[in-house]
Formats: structure tokens, C-alpha cells, sequence
């Protein structure tokens, strides 16, 4: 307060509104004072005004160094410590508790959260869910207890390690317990999301669903895909969804061609790791990706872990294992600079983007394209999905064009993808008659049956 009569205003002010989510007279100091402290820490701060009754009447009280001193004991006993400020009014001593960056606290009593105008003990499924939210306990870092080796994937294992250049000399557990996915003999919740067959069997949220609208009120869906592919093949796959879906500007100037894409592939991509690696895979939900008619938006069931004015400025990642696996590969680059990324992409494309925090975390990323534009799209759109960038789909027919006789793990490393994407590509070129398998396995090789439709 810039005077003592400012904070005797403030005080009658107080005094008039009462006790409440943010105010707690107290008429002395009693063995309560520390449940006081931990509550406000826990919920959004608060004041303790010693000296008033609970009905809001001034009684005042002796403040003394040894009563601030007994205070501030007090506070710093808490677990963690908490810090307050102290401030006399008259005969009256106000006790500051600002919202707490490390909770959740406790005192010998318990837990407790400020409700309204008390303070409420916790229940354990509330201290639970108040250190998921501030990060203290990570889903990514937990044992998966029922995991069967069974169902450990070999493949997607191998992928890993070449896309994170690490060499695979040493025994397969030894490398996963250095990458901290193997805790005794038991894979971590990171390591069933990386390298299960199938995650979904273990781990409920780890699907991804992506949803492509002919419109922006969501009622008509042209296409719609659940997968549960692992991170690596959740992101390789969610991005190829929308680039296929994507058109592209050409802008002519002096007999060159520039192609502008509706949407910048960084930026995309860059929100669709974002949402994968910060999501909160305790919801029981899984990561939505929706391509409408005249935006992309991108779901994330992960509240921020610090102040939304930090925004943009700090990185605190909800999943910190999951983010350290896939720095290791070309989808993360420096840690902290993926939403400069995003915005700084989308600005040199024409785009706007804008970032929502009201119940979830949403990323939404606006066409650059105009209306007339959009409308001749749509008519193509409906037809073909075609973009002048090249699918994994075109590249598999590519290569065996000129190599009939390139095998699947061949073609994984050719494109820098998983075998087992290269498996589900080949079934659906044969499916549509535009491959066909030529004698045995081993000896056998590729034909591309539907020359006139590839070349168009």
C-alpha cells in the first residue's frame, strides 16, 4: 500500500465484503494458522488478517518480532515451505500467501484447499489429481505393471533407433533402460506408448483421432481415421492425413512457379508434436485433429503447467520422457520453440494461428487461402486430394518403378518410415489395383499394375 491510510481503506473494504475465497480473519494465533497457509498455497492465495473476528470485528492483537518470527516457522515448515509476507495495520497483522509454484502443499494436518470460505481437507483421489495437474507426478514416467513382452514391438523398436541414430550393439533392454523407458524389468508408460505393438491395450488415451469436414460447422465428414500407431507412427501418420488433404496456390512470377501451400507443413507438424507430447494421457481421451474447410484445429487435453502471461516464453513439457524420446529424432528440435516455430511459419505463409486455453489446450491454424479460392477447391476435394508435395504412398510407387525388387524394410529406409507403415500402404496399393506381388516372397517382385493412374 502506498500509505497507511490507503491500507485502512482497503481494510474496511475487506471487513465489509467478509470472509471468502481469498480473505480468512483470524481473531489470534491458534494451531490452525499452518492448515490457513497450505490452503491458500494450494488454491489461488490468499490473505490471514490476525486480529478480527470471525464476524468481522476489529479485536486487534499484540504484533511483536516473536510473532512474525512464529509465523514465519510456521510457514517455512509446511512441506514444501511456503513464503509469506507480513504486514501491520494498526493492531491488526495481515499474513500475504501467494498461489504456490510447487504443489501441492502440506502441513502436519494434511493437505488442504482453500474452498470459498473455508479450508477444506483433501481427499487422496484430490491430491492425486492436484499433482497431475502441476506435473509432480508424470504419466509418462510411471511402470506400466501389466505390460507383456509379448507385445513388444521389434520394429517400431528398430525404427527408433535408427531414425535417433543410436546403435543398436548393445542388449535390447540395456538400451531401454539408457533411454529410462525400463525400470527394474518393467517398461514405462513412455516406453508402452513408443514401442507396443498395440498401446491402446495398455494405455486408453493413446490413440489420435482425425477428422477431415467438408465444412466449418463440423456436419458433413469426408473422412475420419482412429489410429493407435505409437507416437512415432501417430505423428508420421497425422501429418501425411492432413498433407494429403491440403491444396496448394501457384503464384507465377517471371516464368518461375512458386507453390504456396494452404497450410505451412512446419507449422502443422510443429502442433500436432505439441499436442502429442504435452497431452494428458491421465483423461482417459485421446489428441483430436481436425482439418475443416477453412482451418485446421488441433485438440490437446493438457492444461498449461504455469501461468498463461508465460505462455510462448517457457517450456515446461507435461510428459518430460516422452519429450526427451523424440528430441532424440528430426520431429523436435531445441526444446521451448516449437509455438515461435508455429507462429513464425504461419506468418511467412499468410496464415493466422491463435492458441486457446479455455478447457483444454487448442491450436488453431486459419487458411491462407480466399474465399473464391477455397470454393474451387472444394469441388476438387471431393474428388482427389491432391497436393503437389509427395506421400508416402507416391513415394513406395516410385521406388518400385525403379526398383521392382525393393523390399519393406528397404522402402522403411528409403522414406525414413516403419515397416509398418510401409506394410499398411502396400495392402492398400494392392487393394486398389495398383500393385501386384510377382511370385514368392524372396524371389519375387512388384508390378505396377495402374500405369495410367499413378502418372495422372
Amino acid at each position: 500500500m502506498s500509505s497507511l491510510q490507503d491500507f485502512n481503506n482497503e481494510l474496511a473494504k475487506i471487513l465489509e465484503l467478509g470472509e471468502g475465497q481469498f480473505i480468512e480473519f483470524k481473531s489470534s494465533l491458534d494451531k490452525n494458522i499452518s492448515k490457513e497457509l497450505v490452503a491458500f498455497a494450494n488454491a489461488s492465495g490468499g490473505v490471514i488478517y490476525l486480529g478480527i473476528t470471525d464476524s468481522g470485528k476489529i479485536k486487534g492483537i499484540e504484533i511483536t518480532n516473536n510473532l512474525i518470527s512464529q509465523i514465519q516457522d510456521i510457514a517455512y515448515n509446511c512441506d514444501p515451505s511456503i513464503l509469506i509476507k507480513t504486514n501491520k495495520i494498526n493492531n491488526v497483522l495481515a499474513i500475504e500467501v501467494n498461489e504456490g509454484q510447487n504443489k501441492p502443499y502440506s502441513c502436519s494436518g494434511g493437505f488442504y484447499m482453500r474452498m470459498g470460505a473455508n479450508s477444506q481437507k483433501m481427499k487422496r483421489d484430490e491430491i492425486l489429481a492436484l499433482a497431475i495437474k502441476t506435473g509432480k507426478v508424470r504419466f509418462d514416467e510411471q511402470i506400466c505393471s501389466n505390460f507383456n513382452w509379448k507385445d513388444f514391438d521389434e520394429e517400431k523398436f528398430i525404427y527408433y533407433l535408427r531414425m535417433a541414430k543410436i546403435s543398436n550393439n548393445l542388449p535390447r533392454k540395456e538400451i531401454l533402460r539408457n533411454l529410462r523407458v525400463l525400470n527394474g524389468d518393467s517398461l514405462t508408460n513412455a516406453g508402452v506408448l513408443f514401442f507396443a505393438k498395440n498401446p491402446y491395450n495398455y494405455i486408453i488415451s493413446s490413440k489420435v483421432r482425425l477428422t477431415h469436414f467438408k465444412d466449418d460447422e463440423r456436419i458433413h465428414i469426408l473422412d475420419k481415421k482412429v489410429i493407435d500407431r505409437g507416437i512415432i507412427g501417430n505423428i508420421e501418420f497425422a501429418v501425411e492425413y492432413l498433407q494429403e488433404r491440403i491444396p496448394v496456390e501457384y503464384k507465377i512470377e517471371k516464368l518461375t512457379r512458386e507453390e504456396i501451400p494452404e497450410y505451412p507443413l512446419a507449422a502443422y507438424r510443429e502442433a500436432i508434436v505439441n499436442a502429442i507430447i504435452h497431452f494428458d494421457y491421465f483423461m482417459g481421451d485421446s489428441v483430436a485433429i481436425e482439418k475443416l474447410k477453412s482451418k485446421i484445429i488441433i485438440n490437446n487435453k493438457g492444461e498449461l503447467l504455469f501461468p498463461k502471461s508465460d505462455f510462448g516464453k517457457r517450456s515446461e513439457p507435461r510428459n518430460r520422457l516422452l519429450a526427451d524420446l523424440l528430441s532424440r529424432t528430426e520431429f523436435m528440435e531445441k526444446a521451448g520453440t516449437g509455438i515461435k516455430r508455429i507462429e513464425n511459419s504461419c506468418l511467412a505463409n499468410g496464415n493466422k494461428v491463435s492458441f486457446d486455453f479455455t478447457d483444454a489446450f487448442w491450436i488453431t491454424i486459419d487458411s491462407n487461402l480466399n474465399d473464391s479460392i477455397q470454393a474451387t477447391q472444394e469441388t476438387t476435394q471431393e474428388t482427389t486430394q491432391e497436393t503437389t508435395q509427395e506421400t508416402t504412398r507416391d513415394k513406395i510407387v516410385r521406388l518400385l518403378k525403379e526398383n521392382p525388387k525393393y523390399t519393406r524394410k528397404q522402402l522403411a529406409v528409403s522414406i525414413n518410415r516403419s515397416e509398418a507403415t510401409i506394410k499398411e500402404h502396400i495392402a492398400n496399393l494392392k487393394k486398389d489395383g495398383i500393385l501386384k506381388r510377382i511370385g514368392s516372397t524372396k524371389s519375387g517382385y512388384w508390378k505396377i499394375v495402374d500405369e495410367q493412374n499413378d502418372d495422372e
